[in-house]
């Protein structure tokens, strides 16, 4: 191989230097003015480890298989990763059902795996966050197993009881539940208890001091272990008024108002803070920010001390088999952004394990449009204001699963409501349809690793059955593509990391009534950024007024990268993305 002169050799080392120092330089004078911490500067990773990769052949992802793919995940630029639950549990709810929350799921690995996981990802600077259930247990958990045993035994008050002398308790609304009845009884003592998620997740009875203490521990032990965070598994929920009133007629239609943000919640967070978090360099935040923007300050704000972010379901549940307005998930993101312009910290994202695809909800997955609004959907993700949370799969484009038939779904949820639309007499090709099209399976199906049989996912069985499509969406065809989605994630992320305008840059909506762009702007410190996104698949015009002959362009998810101005605006192509710099 010809080698360089030397001193071509000094130019492009100084050149290469001088770039790097005026990023550093670009980001350094911007601290002035923000409050960083490096949980708002993250790019966070989750990981379904039931899905990701399996090392042993079982057919189930595993911590081992996470760790043979640690350089990958570290080539996505990600710093933080959100590992849904791993701890040991008899999987009615794939983990979120705990039964010991000190030890390993068997079908995930060891503690032993645990801790190479946890030294690999810091090898690589890469933060743990651990997802935490404490709404509720698996009925399997020995403080459960206690509590129904007698009505006097000293775990009795760990969980919600009422006892059938008393008649039956005030309705209550179960999301799982093949009746969707929350009151499960029990002949064992008479009485009935609580589960707002399946018969096999009673809920914790955060009242008593005692479960709060065992839960406080907990979180100490996997601290003490070195973990960066903590992601609290429907947490809104966990305050409950234990007098049980009647709720009104079709309460369930709207549970969340009813059951979220429940008496002394902030006194258990607040508790919580005092008791662990203020005590590490962890982050926290919990699933949901209440019924209105003042819970989630009431959350989340500094001066509160209870969390560190809000993480907002208001734009993931517009996503309809019918479509969904973007005006309407402009406006939404335009309020939260608005509210936590001066205070708070927003969760930013768009899909996760209990949502299906994004590019099947938010994008286009038809083959044409697939990698383009992929790119287009990653583009908005990283460019606004807040902490970025990415789901595993949706790097490569991965779509829905196409599941046709009740058999190939494994989600408890889906099992359960497909019996009660059976038993009720409902419209199953309907429910089919609309299965296909929102169940969380969907996003649970096995990484597509290659073309290989079952994707590289697994040389065994894999336990839920791989997407049809994975011999042309997977990671190691991308990856070798300079044009891919997978790729085209890397420079958005190399982008955000590389300028905290786009982390903290005010967020400016243009063209709010625009049916198919959204358009923005981030600013900082006299750092400008124009955002151009077209959600549709056809031509469509950003009415902003911007003399784009004083923009440059750092950022576009067609090759030619090609800017076309027209009287009035900027038209973009089908899923056209542009971040110009002002």
């Amino acid at each position: 191989m010809k080698r360089l002169p030397l001193q071509f050799v000094v130019v492009i080392c100084i050149l290469v230097i001088t770039g790097l120092a005026c990023r550093a330089q670009t980001n350094a004078n911007m601290n002035d003015n923000v409050d960083r911490k490096w949980w708002k500067e993250a790019v966070v990773y989750q990981i379904y480890p039931r899905s990701f990769k399996d090392a042993n052949g079982d057919g189930i992802g595993d911590l081992k298989g996470i760790i043979s793919e640690l350089d990958y995940i570290k080539s996505l630029g990600v710093t933080a990763v959100w590992l849904n639950p791993i701890y040991s549990s008899p999987n009615d709810d794939n983990g979120y059902d705990v039964s010991d929350y000190r030890n390993i799921m068997k079908d995930f690995g060891t503690m032993a795996d645990f801790d190479e996981l946890l030294k690999g990802l810091h090898q690589r600077n890469i933060k743990l966050v651990m997802d935490l259930v404490v709404n509720h247990s698996s009925d399997e958990h020995e403080w459960f197993k206690q509590s129904r045993s007698s009505r006097t035994n000293p775990y009795r008050d760990y969980y919600h009881w009422w006892n059938a002398d008393r008649g039956k308790p005030a309705p209550r609304y179960s999301l799982f539940d093949v009746n969707h009845d929350a009151w499960r009884y029990d002949s064992l003592t008479n009485a009935y208890y609580l589960h707002y998620f399946s018969r096999k997740q009673p809920d914790l009875n955060w009242e008593n001091s005692k479960v709060r203490q065992e839960v406080f521990d907990i979180m100490k032990f996997w601290a003490d272990k070195g973990i960066d965070g903590f992601r609290l598994d429907a947490f809104q929920f966990a305050a409950k008024d234990t007098t049980f009133p009647v709720f009104p007629v079709g309460y369930e239609k709207d549970f969340t108002k009813y059951y979220a943000m429940g008496p002394h919640l902030h006194d258990y967070l607040k508790e919580m803070y005092n008791e662990v978090l203020s005590k590490y360099d962890v982050m926290s935040v919990a699933e949901g920010a209440g019924n209105s923007f003042e819970d989630a300050h009431n959350l989340v704000d500094a001066d509160r001390h209870e969390l560190n972010m809000a993480y907002a379901f208001d734009a993931v549940d517009i996503a309809k088999l019918e479509g969904y307005s973007l005006v309407h998930l402009k406006e939404i993101f335009s309020k939260w952004d608005n509210q936590f312009a001066d205070k708070g910290w927003l969760s930013v994202f768009l899909a996760n394990h209990d949502q299906a695809r994004l590019v099947s909800r938010f994008g286009n997955d038809a083959p044409a449009f697939r990698e383009l609004s992929s790119k287009m959907l990653t583009t908005f993700i990283m460019t606004m204001r807040g902490t970025p949370y990415y789901y595993n799969g949706d790097e490569l484009g991965m779509t829905n699963a196409g599941f046709t038939k009740i058999e190939d779904y494994r989600d408890v949820a889906a099992l359960n409501e497909y019996k009660h639309q059976e038993n009720t007499g409902g419209d199953m090709q309907a429910f089919m349809k609309r299965l296909a099209f929102e169940s969380r399976d969907n996003s649970r199906t096995p990484f597509q690793w290659d073309g290989s049989d079952h994707a590289g996912f697994t040389t065994g069985t894999p336990w839920i059955k791989v997407s049809n499509n994975y011999k042309t969406i997977n990671e190691a065809e991308q990856d070798k593509d300079p044009n891919s989605v997978l790729n085209y994630f890397r420079q958005v992320v190399r982008l955000r990391k590389d300028n905290l305008v786009l982390v903290y840059g005010k967020y400016t909506l243009l063209d709010k009534d625009n049916p198919n762009v959204y358009a923005y702007t981030r600013e900082l410190n006299g750092k400008k950024m124009l955002i151009l996104l077209n959600f549709s698949p056809k031509n469509a015009t950003a009415n902003v007024d911007v003399d784009m002959n004083n923009t440059r362009g750092l950022l576009s998810n067609y090759k030619d990268k090609g800017i076309y101005k027209v009287k009035g605006g900027v038209s973009l192509r089908p899923y056209e993305a542009l971040v110009c710099e002002m």
